[in-house]
């Protein structure tokens, strides 16, 4: 088995990343990393990277991953691998990836990671005399499927609140060496910058957002720094609840670590709570009773609430927009990019600017 390679250096912003991702490119790419696939194959709803529903001849179902490139280095990649590794060695109910092996025949994928869980596979499928063949990143897990929870539920919440400080108690015994740790920079400025020098945004609404997207980077950075000696762990870093999936019979269990970071664990829990504060703090007090059953929360990181949600705000943008030359956003998001789209980003991140210099004045509790 290999090391894992330099960073992939090909570009995020690619147009066609995935061009030659054909059918048959997805069933040799599997055979070369030790599977039997059986020829069923279906696409799964995933923009950033591609996702396929894969039979087995053995009859189990499972799901191909096939990263974008550019976005994580191998090391990033198999950083994730082993903190879902991690959580499934703790009984932490997370989709972990299946170890890969060489076949015993046939072309063979180099597979990084001990264990081997990432797989490179070169297609050959395109003429190697017009274009280079493109170099394909991918894994493979088990499928579980299941419905998002019911929050309306104290029970369901308290379920909820004790997994997620399982979660966190395995991401505290060490943090990610290569991955990001959130910040207000890394998060959000970061993505402002971007827009600032490749943004397409019209005009007046290209000066309009940028100065309420500043304002409001600005006011969040204030309210993070209200917050000292945050404790910053492995977290799931995109905990909505597409990726928390529940089961009648087996309760919740995470997918979709692709975002997975260090930061404070507030920021997977915010985005399971909805309303305005006064309207989510039945639901806070739930899930807070089942997350202090498991391991003790620092209650000041409440206050990021809304200031992690300005972050969200901003990065989405930048996203849709370093994305929009993939065939495949265009027509998910027919309204980005808009006079009008821009004109509400900056109504709303104004409005996030007033809850964050209400926690400034008034600190509180989610």
């Amino acid at each position: 088995m290999s090391q894992p390679s330099a960073p992939d250096h090909a570009s995020p912003s690619d147009p066609t990343p995935y061009a030659g991702l054909t059918p048959d490119a997805v069933i040799d790419a599997l055979v070369a990393a030790g599977l039997d696939p059986d020829g069923r194959l279906q696409p799964l709803n995933s923009y950033e990277n591609r996702v396929f529903q894969v039979g087995l001849a053995d009859g189990d179902m499972a799901v191909a991953k096939f990263y974008r490139p550019g976005r994580w280095s191998d090391v990033q990649i198999l950083e994730e691998h082993r903190f879902a590794l991690d959580l499934a060695d703790a009984d932490v109910p997370a989709v972990a990836p299946l170890t890969l092996h060489a076949p015993a025949h046939g072309p063979r994928a180099e597979l990084l990671g001990e264990p081997a869980t990432l797989a490179v596979w070169q297609a050959t499928d395109i003429d190697a005399a017009t274009e280079p063949p493109a170099r394909h990143r991918y894994s493979v897990s088990p499928r579980r499927g299941g419905r998002a929870p019911e929050l309306d539920d104290p029970e369901v919440l308290q379920w909820l609140g004790r997994l997620m400080a399982r979660l966190h108690a395995v991401g505290r015994r060490h943090p990610f060496k290569h991955r990001p740790t959130l910040s207000v920079d890394q998060l959000g400025r970061s993505a402002w910058r971007w827009l600032r020098e490749h943004g397409d945004l019209p005009e007046p609404q290209r000066a309009v957002w940028l100065a309420a997207a500043e304002q409001a980077l600005d006011t969040a950075q204030a309210v993070f720094d209200r917050v000292p000696d945050l404790r910053m762990g492995r977290v799931h870093g995109d905990c909505h609840l597409g990726n928390v999936l529940w089961t009648p019979d087996q309760g919740p269990h995470f997918v979709d670590l692709d975002d997975a970071c260090n930061g404070p664990a507030v920021q997977d829990l915010w985005m399971l709570l909805g309303g305005h504060r006064r309207e989510r703090q039945p639901a806070l007090y739930a899930l807070m009773d089942g997350y202090e059953s498991i391991t003790e929360f620092d209650w000041r990181e409440w206050t990021l609430v809304e200031a992690l949600r300005t972050l969200r705000l901003v990065h989405h943008s930048a996203w849709l927009a370093r994305r929009w030359h993939d065939p495949a956003f265009p027509s998910a998001f027919p309204w980005f990019g808009q006079a009008m789209y821009w004109q509400q980003q900056a109504d709303q991140l104004r409005q996030q600017i007033e809850l964050m210099q209400q926690d400034l004045e008034h600190p509180g509790f989610g």
